[in-house]
């Protein structure tokens, strides 16, 4: 019982690392499967502030005015000049939210205008019916591309298609005739675009860019914009050519400049701050494992202590101190590798569980199970080293007579 109670602190210190390096791995591998899902040749340019952190991307801080955003005009000129290269170019303008409405049931929806390429570049799937064209965009058309979750809440198992559904945003009523409807994607163990019954959360519904910019009463201009290149792109090639494209036009602005960003670098990047999160608590909880070999050499003292007799008595009939010392430290690393393998076993439940629990699929470590029976062993050589070379300089004599 002594020993089960000493070796709790490596149990649990072994559990929780190997734990959260398995919900840390399952996520790691959950997000670089969705982000390939959704394209890895994909580049995202984006209008952010000037300042000290810029290449880093650190986000806008102040309001762009119209003369800082990207143009028609620009993207049409660097659409023709790498016509062989680009795949698609996705254009967005967000309206906002709103709420789409049909008799009595109503959806909240985020309100997105949309370009052609968007379905592409986005990787939307329609289940039927069809996207936004540039006809319907030329034509400034009240459609509307809406969710499979939409479809099925406003329409009960009915056809949406050609129907019309009210949407109202910014204190005002549209009506939009559905085109089509795509299905929600999959992200991360969840989804990318949801509704839920009850509950607040929206789901994207699509309309022309065109109309999207009459109701914001917008002549253009882009935030940002994604690109999606053809298969066998260098895409750290093709993103400094995209910086070198659009830098010019930022060249003599004081506040804003070009930030063009690859899907692999965007993965390396999340991938390294997870890792990052991941090290860092399993530091924390490798604190217990400290507590634990604490635990350990306290209880090899005190088995030390109780044994003093039997130790007198090999060292009278013989016994070598590397004898003595090796006896110890062997003891001592049996108690850490069997609560390793406990904790183990816990960490591998508890890490599936918790993967389970965020919707990821398991993935354990293999290596971090290697590290973990390796520092168990380490931590019974060097919390077992100091009881064990105490016994080994014990005076046999003093030994034999200790009570």
């Amino acid at each position: 019982m002594r020993a089960v109670l000493t070796m709790l602190g490596i149990i649990i210190g072994i559990g929780s690392v190997i734990a959260i390096v398995t919900v840390g791995n399952s996520m790691t591998i959950a997000f670089a499967e969705s982000m390939k899902e959704m394209g890895t040749n994909k580049i995202m340019v984006s209008v952010q502030e000037k300042n000290s952190n810029y290449e880093e991307g650190t986000g806008i801080f102040q309001e762009p005015q119209a003369e800082d955003l990207v143009t028609d005009e620009m993207i049409r000129q660097f659409s023709a000049r790498y016509a062989d290269t680009l795949e698609s170019v996705s254009l967005m303008e967000s309206v906002g939210s709103g709420k789409a409405q049909l008799g009595d049931k109503t959806v909240n929806v985020d309100i997105k205008g949309v370009n052609a390429d968007y379905a592409k570049a986005e990787d939307k799937e329609l289940l039927y019916g069809r996207f936004i064209t540039p006809r319907d965009i030329e034509g400034k058309k009240y459609l509307a591309v809406v969710s499979e979750s939409l479809a099925s809440e406003l329409f009960r198992g009915k056809s949406p298609i050609g129907e019309e559904i009210f949407v109202k945003v910014n204190n005002d009523v549209i009506s939009f005739t559905i085109a089509g409807v795509y299905k929600k994607a999959a992200y991360m163990g969840g989804y990318i675009d949801t509704y839920v019954s009850g509950k607040d959360a929206p789901t994207d519904l699509f309309i022309p860019l065109s109309v999207a910019q009459k109701l914001k009463q917008k002549q253009g201009g882009y935030l940002s914009f994604s690109i999606v290149t053809k298969a066998g792109t260098d895409q750290n090639d093709f993103t400094e050519k995209t910086k070198s494209f659009f830098q010019p036009y930022y060249a003599k602005n004081e506040s804003f400049g070009i930030y063009v960003e690859n899907m692999q670098s965007f993965i390396k990047e999340m991938n390294n701050m997870n890792n990052t999160m991941t090290l860092a608590i399993s530091a924390i909880a490798g604190i217990s494992l400290l507590v634990g070999g604490i635990g350990v050499m306290n209880i090899m003292l005190v088995s030390i202590t109780e044994r003093t007799r039997e130790i007198g008595t090999r060292k009278a009939l013989g016994a070598q101190n590397w004898a003595i010392r090796l006896q110890f430290i062997v003891e001592s690393i049996f108690i850490c590798l069997i609560g390793g393998g406990i904790g183990i076993l816990l960490g591998l439940g508890g890490g599936a569980l918790g993967a389970k629990a965020l919707g990821y699929p398991a993935a354990p470590s293999v290596g971090a199970v290697l590290a973990a029976v390796i520092f168990s062993m380490a931590i019974g050589v060097f919390f077992g080293y100091y009881p064990a070379n105490k016994a080994a300089k014990m005076d046999p004599i003093d030994a034999l007579r200790y009570e």
